[in-house]
C-alpha cells in the first residue's frame, strides 16, 4: 500500500516526497538542518508534517529506513535488535498513538522499557518530534535506567557527575588540582574522564596510571577515563594501563562513525578487551558520547535531520550496554545550534530518545561562545534535564573548558543541582564523601573545596 506523505492545511495541500523528508520537516527548527536544506520553509509547513507523521503508521517508518539497510551499518544495528514479537504488536499504531501510550498515566517504566525494545530509532525521533517540552520533560521522568562499572549509576534519587579536570597541555600537576577541585565538591562519583591533548599511547596511558593510583590511595569508588580515540585507549590497555571505562564518540550513520574511525568490529573487540584486561567488575564497560550536529558537520548526514540521527546514534549504542552516554549537543557550534533555544530543545529531545532506548543517559548542556547562548541558557537546560531524570552532568572548573574551549556545567552547578531536587550522590561515593568529611545527610559541608583534605 502506498504510504500517504502529505496533509491539506489552510486550503493549501503539503506533500514530502519520503519519510525522511517529513521527519525533516517536522523537527523543531535548527540551525544544521536549515544548512542541509532539508529544514521546513515556514511555521505551516513544520506543522503539516507534524500532522502528517502523527498519523503515519509504525509499519510505516520501520518498512522506511532512512538509511537503507544495505548500505549502512548502523541501520543493521538498529534493525537487529529490534524484538521481532514486540515490533508485531506495535506496527498498526499510529506515532500518535505511540506519544499517547508513553504519556498515559497508566503506562509505567516497565512497560517503556518493554515497548522501547520494538522500537525503531527513527520510531522515537518521530514521536519526539510531536512532544512539547512539558511531554518531553514529563516522559523522561518515566524511565531511569541503570548500569554498573565499578558503581552502580541511575539508582533513583540519585544524581552522579564526571569530573573533568582537563588541561591545555595535560600537565600533571593541573589535572591533579582539578580532579582533586571535583572530588572536594562532590564531583566525579560517575567517572574521573580526562580529555587528553596528546593522544599518544604512552601520554594516554601516564594519565590512566597518575589517576588510577590516586583513586586507589584514596580509596574513592568510581571509575577513570581517558578519552582518548578508542584505538589508542585499547593499545594502552594492551600495554597494561589501567583503564576502568572505554569511551568513545558515535554519530548515527555509517559515513560519519567512518570519518569518526569506528565500526561495529572494533567496538566488539573493545568490548571484549574490557573484559579480560580492564579495572572494572561491569558488566557495562563503555562511555559513549553523542550530540546533534555532528553528522552535517562531517557531510555524512545523508539528508536525514539532526534529531534522527542522534536517535540512530542511541539505537546503535545500545548494542554495547554501555555504563554511560551523554549528548554534547550544543558543542559544535551555531551552524548546528544556532543559540539556546534550540540547544534547550535539543537536550530535552536527547535525554527523552537516550532513555527510550534503554540508555543510562546523562546531559551535557554545552554550548560555544560564538553561539548566541549563554549560562542562563544553559542553567535552565541543566534544570529541566534534571527534572526530566537524567542520570549524570559534567563536572568542569569554573564550567569553562580551558582545553576544549566550550561551557559546561560546573562543581558549583552540580551540588546545586542536586540540592534543589533532593538527590543524593552515587551510593558508594556518598559513604566515601561522608568518610573524608565533604558530605553529611546528603549537603556538602564547609570542607567543600578545600583541597588540602588531600596532603
Amino acid at each position: 500500500m502506498m504510504v500517504k506523505f502529505s496533509c491539506q492545511l489552510k486550503n493549501e495541500t503539503y506533500y514530502f516526497h519520503s519519510l525522511k523528508d517529513v521527519l525533516a520537516k517536522a523537527s523543531e527548527e535548527k540551525s544544521g538542518d536549515v544548512m542541509a536544506g532539508i529544514a521546513s520553509k515556514s511555521s505551516l509547513e513544520r506543522m503539516a508534517a507534524k500532522y502528517t507523521l502523527s498519523e503515519l503508521l509504525l509499519k510505516d517508518i520501520y518498512e522506511n529506513p532512512v538509511i537503507s539497510y544495505e548500505t549502512d551499518e548502523v541501520s543493521r544495528v538498529i534493525y537487529d535488535e529490534v524484538s521481532q514479537f514486540i515490533y508485531k504488536e506495535i506496527q498498526g499504531w499510529t506515532v500518535g498513538e505511540l506519544r499517547e501510550y508513553i504519556l498515559s498515566h497508566s503506562t509505567t517504566a516497565n512497560d517503556l522499557k518493554r515497548l522501547s525494545r520494538g522500537l525503531t530509532s527513527e520510531m522515537i525521533s518521530a514521536v519526539a518530534k510531536l512532544m512539547s517540552s512539558i511531554d518531553l520533560v514529563l516522559a523522561s521522568q518515566k524511565m531511569k535506567h541503570q548500569a554498573h562499572c565499578n558503581t552502580t549509576i541511575g539508582e533513583p534519587g540519585r544524581l552522579a557527575f564526571r569530573c573533568q579536570p582537563n588541561h591545555p597541555i595535560d600537565n600533571p600537576e593541573g589535572i591533579m588540582a582539578s580532579i582533586k577541585e571535583g572530588l572536594s565538591y562532590g564531583s566525579g562519583d560517575a567517572v574521573i574522564g580526562i580529555n587528553p591533548n596528546n593522544e599518544a599511547v604512552d601520554s594516554v596511558a601516564r594519565i590512566l596510571t597518575m589517576s588510577h593510583e590516586f583513586m586507589q590511595k584514596w580509596e574513592i569508588p568510581t571509575q577513570n577515563c581517558v578519552l582518548a580515540h578508542v584505538t589508542t585507549q585499547m593499545q594502552a590497555l594492551k600495554k597494561g594501563a589501567p583503564v576502568a571505562l572505554l569511551f568513545q564518540s558515535l554519530a548515527g550513520s555509517q559515513l560519519a562513525n567512518d570519518d569518526f574511525g569506528v565500526n561495529q568490529e572494533l567496538l566488539d573487540e573493545g568490548y571484549e578487551l574490557m573484559k579480560t584486561e580492564g579495572t572494572s567488575a561491569g558488566p557495562n564497560f563503555f562511555y559513549f558520547e553523542t550530540g546533534q550536529g555532528s553528522e552535517v558537520s562531517l557531510d555524512g548526514h545523508e539528508g536525514v535531520d539532526m534529531q534522527t540521527l542522534e536517535a540512530r546514534t542511541y539505537g546503535y549504542a545500545r548494542k554495547w550496554k554501555p555504563f554511560m552516554v551523554n549528548n554534547v549537543s550544543g558543542f559544535i557550534g551555531p551552524e548546528t545550534l544556532f543559540d539556546g533555544k534550540q540547544m534547550i530543545r535539543a537536550d530535552l529531545e536527547d535525554l527523552f530518545m537516550g532513555k527510550m532506548h534503554n540508555l543510562p543517559m546523562g546531559i551535557a548542556p554545552t554550548y560555544t561562545n560564538h553561539m548566541s547562548s549563554d549560562q542562563n541558557d544553559q542553567e535552565i537546560a541543566g534544570m529541566l534535564t534534571t527534572l526530566a531524570g537524567a542520570n549524570f552532568y559534567m563536572g568542569v572548573p569554573g564550567g569553562d573548558d580551558v582545553m576544549l574551549s566550550y561551557q559546561d556545567t560546573s562543581y558549583h552547578d552540580d551540588a546545586s543541582l542536586r540540592e534543589m531536587l533532593g538527590l543524593r550522590p552515587l551510593a558508594e561515593f556518598e559513604k566515601w564523601l561522608e568518610k573524608m568529611g565533604i558530605m553529611e545527610n546528603g549537603i556538602l559541608t564547609k570542607r567543600a573545596g578545600d583541597l588540602s583534605i588531600f596532603n
